[in-house]
């Protein structure tokens, strides 16, 4: 059990005293219960091994201002974009951009759609997301202030992307964001999704839960960069559930944060389904980033594939443990896996776990992991051809991330993400020549 005293405890007291829809409200009291069944998670515990929270234990979070400041948006915008903007967690309409969209489809923040007796929210917000395993899903819950909705009807292209925009940290104070996010997309619908996650105010602590349910034939492209501040936490949990014929493709880049930690759970359900995972963490210093993702395969015919790269520098810490569970009745399941680490700094640790477990006999499944350092000989190579030795580093760590990264498919954000991995490259060969 949860102790009485908690980081969180000013915050869930002012959830529990500030009133919410009906469904919200309800979420809000299944997630404080779990919550104070399960409290923080121990390093005893298998999946939290290696993920240190005592920094957390030590710090006290209070609950975000009713009225979210005012925030430039511009670094991040994507031009022609539907963009929604939440500061820790508080939707800012005033600073949100919503473009006309196709018949049908809604884009709204989650108080507003609950309040309005949408029934895809009564169906499935809180489905999804591990209440009762995932203390920080928990909370989140415990927490839920606002969030993200987005419905696409069955059948309908939403042509431009869709963009949430989540600042944490905004007010200078350790506050607890609780940024949620639900997406139903129909039967045969098109959507592309670009959620950021900043933040330049300090020791916050950012867990989003996002539910994501695509209908049959359905095809989301989600792209998610986190991007907080670097003493910021950021505690993720993302589930994904995939009808038949459906496909998922997410590029999840991490780059900032103390702790940056994904878990993820991709469920093919339906038959045929296809699920296209890709991430790059790059840290540095004290940083630390873990991901954790589970792909189940529950039905004949399904195809998944994870590519996950890090670089790490500094004194950092990753970790990556990735399952693929292949159920008895999915026959024909094609599944390949591969995490790889690329080590700048005789310091920094690469902790790798890729598993499979295959209960059926018809079956084509594959996973890798590899850490290593640079290649001396094509170091030398460039050098040779007049490129300085620093230079030449950054050139080659840049092309292994660029793998992940040239498979993001909107050009603004893929150009923006690059230059500030090359620009992060270029610092930390800067200051390990003058180590």
């Amino acid at each position: 059990m949860a102790s009485a005293q908690t980081p969180f405890t000013a915050a869930l007291e002012e959830a529990a005293a500030t009133p919410a829809p009906g469904l919200l409200g309800d979420l809000r009291t299944r997630g404080r219960d779990s919550f104070s069944e399960l409290g923080l998670p121990s390093r005893r515990l298998e999946e939290w091994r290696f993920t240190g929270l005592k920094a957390l234990q030590e710090s006290t979070f209070e609950p975000p201002a009713p009225v979210p400041p005012r925030f430039d948006t511009t670094p991040w915008r994507i031009e022609g974009s539907h963009l929604l903007v939440f500061i820790d967690g508080i939707f800012a309409p005033d600073i949100s951009d919503q473009i006309e969209l196709p018949d049908g489809v809604v884009v709204s923040n989650l108080v507003l759609a609950a309040s309005a007796g949408s029934q895809s929210i009564s169906k499935h917000l809180g489905s999804l997301a591990p209440l009762d395993e995932h203390p920080f899903a928990a909370l989140n819950s415990a927490v839920l202030r606002n969030g993200a909705f987005i419905e696409v009807p069955a059948g309908v292209a939403v042509e431009r992307p869709i963009q949430l925009l989540f600042v944490s940290g905004s007010e200078g104070r350790p506050t607890l964001g609780a940024p949620r996010i639900l997406i139903v997309s129909g039967a045969r619908s098109r959507l592309t999704l670009v959620e950021n996650h900043v933040g330049d105010g300090g020791a916050s602590l950012s867990c989003p839960v996002s539910e994501i349910v695509l209908g049959e034939e359905a095809h989301l492209s989600h792209m998610v960069a986190q991007e907080e501040d670097e003493k910021a936490h950021h505690l993720a949990t993302r589930q994904v559930l995939l009808a038949a014929g459906s496909r998922y493709e997410a590029q999840s880049i991490s780059l900032g944060g103390a702790l940056a930690r994904n878990d993820i759970g991709v469920v093919l359900e339906g038959e045929g389904a296809e699920a296209s995972l890709d991430g790059l963490y790059l840290t540095d210093g004290k940083q630390q980033a873990d991901t954790h993702l589970t792909v189940r395969h529950a039905s004949p015919n399904c195809q998944s594939y994870q590519l996950y790269k890090g670089i790490l520098a500094g004194n950092s810490r990753t970790v990556f443990n990735g399952r693929i569970i292949v159920d008895q009745d999915a026959q024909k399941t094609n599944a390949n896996q591969a995490n790889r680490n690329l080590i700048l700094s005789d310091d920094a640790v690469a902790h790798s776990n890729p598993q499979l477990e295959i209960f059926a006999d018809d079956v084509r499944c594959t996973h890798g992991s590899t850490v290593g350092k640079l290649d001396d000989e094509a170091v030398f190579y460039l050098r040779s051809r007049g490129i300085g030795r620093d230079q030449a580093r950054s050139l080659l760590t840049l092309a292994y991330a660029g793998e992940v990264l040239d498979r993001i498919p909107i050009v603004d954000l893929h150009d923006r993400l690059k230059a500030k991995v090359s620009a992060r490259l270029t610092k930390i060969e800067e200051e390990r020549e003058l180590a």
